[in-house]
This record gives structure tokens, sequence and C-alpha cells, in this order.
């Protein structure tokens, strides 16, 4: 592999906000000067499924890989979302939705927050043209929240409980407008070659067409490179 092919390019910056000024997303396009070299560099990986959160299955990015890219985007995560004197930690996967509606699991039908620390940050690039989307942002009706902390949490998860005892589990199928109990606030295009930047404990969910395919080959799935940064201690 050669790691200069997988050069990135951040002049096609989009910097905005969700809900709070605090709340920064950041929209790059053409995000990899040759995305052709990622997908075929995922056909060549061993998928499997590594959370029950996710539902579809993932594989690690090359470590060279991380961390040339790290090395382009820490100026980047130090201006819009708040300095790290020590550095950033880095980790990346390709990943492919492949679970069908029908096969959900209740956690998988909700927006979710990949943490409550605000200083975690999330990227996600689209490497897919399928008819499936981009991510969708949320905010939650009965507590007004659009993110979640330790502090508030336990609120949160009492009122959603609250919220399906009265209206129950959603039915088997991804979020899309969030309704009832949640409403969508934002979405990203998740056009091809899109990256997007944003602290992980908005709540959130990848915009997921039930009636599509869900295919696990790289060159045909809902291909997605995620990553996340943490600030070194």
């Amino acid at each position: 592999m050669m790691v200069q092919d997988w050069a990135i390019s951040l002049s096609d910056k989009r910097v905005g906000n969700i809900a709070s000024e605090n709340q920064v997303l950041i929209e790059v396009s053409d995000f990899l000067q040759k995305p052709e070299i990622a997908i075929a560099g995922a056909a060549l990986q061993k998928f499997a499924k590594i959370t029950p959160q996710y539902p579809g299955i993932r594989a690690p990015l090359d470590s060279q890989v991380i961390a040339n890219w790290l090395a382009d985007l820490a100026p980047m995560l130090d201006q819009h979302f708040g300095a790290s004197p020590q550095g950033w930690e880095m980790q990346a996967w390709y990943s492919l939705v492949t679970t069908p509606a029908r096969d959900l699991i209740p956690m998988q039908r909700f927006p979710h927050v990949d943490g409550t620390d605000p200083r975690q940050l999330a990227m996600m690039l689209y490497l897919h043209s399928t008819e499936h989307g981009g991510t969708g942002f949320y905010r939650h009706k009965s507590t007004g929240f659009t993110e979640l902390i330790d502090t508030t949490f336990p609120r949160y998860r009492t009122a959603l409980q609250q919220d399906v005892a009265r209206t129950g589990l959603p039915p088997a199928a991804y979020v899309t407008d969030g309704e009832p109990l949640f409403e969508r606030i934002h979405a990203t295009s998740g056009a091809y070659n899109q990256a997007v930047f944003y602290r992980g404990n908005l709540l959130h969910s990848g915009l997921i067409d039930d009636t599509a395919a869900l295919s696990p080959d790289p060159s045909r799935g809902r291909l997605t490179i995620n990553a996340f940064f943490r600030p070194k201690a």
C-alpha cells in the first residue's frame, strides 16, 4: 500500500453548528484525493461484526493511514473543537451497514450517542453511491436534549423508558425523521467522498433506506470510514 494514495484535502470545508454554538459540524467535500483507492482497499479486508450497537460489519483502517490523516486533521480539530495541548488519538474502521431492518434490535431503532464525553469527536466519510443517506441529528422531544453528558444521561434514560412504556418500541426500522419520540434537526447529504466531523455526544443516526439493498460488498454497499478522536491525556 502506498500511503500517498490516501492523501486528503480540506480545501472544500464548510463549518456550521447544530442546535448550539458548541455543537460544531464540519462538512468536507472531495475529502480523499483518490477515493477509489480506499474502496479498493476495503475489498481486501476481512470484515466482521465488532459491537452489538453497530448494525453491520467493520474492518480496521491501516495504522499508517490513520497516522497520516491525524497529522493533517489535528490543526482543524484544534481550531474548531478546542485545542488538545497533548495532541489527539484516533481510531478508524471501514464500516458496512448490512443488517436488514426486520432484524434490528431495540437499541438500533433509536438515535444514539457515541459516548457522553463532549471531547470525543467523530468522523464519517461516505464512500458509497447507494440510495442510502448520510447522518441525521436529533432532539429528544420529552427532554429537549440534542446532546448527552454524564449529568444529563440518567434523566434522558428515564424519560426514554417512560416514552417507550407509553408508546411502545419503535417498529423494526432504521431511524429516519425520528418520530414520534425524536425530531430530526439536521441531516448531512452523505454525498460520495464527503467527510463530516462532529462531537460524538450528539444524538445521531445513519440514514438508511429500509427499502434499499444492504450489500456486504464494499463496492456495492453503504461503505463508510468511521473514526473517533480523543484528546491525549
